[in-house]
């Protein structure tokens, strides 16, 4: 083998190494957006609960002229 080729073929796979750390990172950054966005729909859904017993027609009439 030529000194070039095995040269090539190192920097392949660095490369490659890399393109598989930044992918991984990239699906767990995506895991983690999955995960906040549920705990924002449970945090929400634990809001209306506290706002279900509310009199109906609370808040539909606002007078906010000033």
């Amino acid at each position: 083998m030529e000194i070039g080729s095995i040269a090539a073929a190192f920097i392949a796979s660095q490369v490659a190494e890399l393109q598989t750390a930044m992918a991984a990172k990239m699906v767990k950054m995506n895991a983690d957006q999955g995960a906040n966005a549920a705990k924002l729909i449970d945090a929400a859904q634990e809001n209306m609960k506290s706002l279900s017993n509310v009199a109906s027609g609370i808040g539909q009439k606002l007078n906010i002229t000033v």
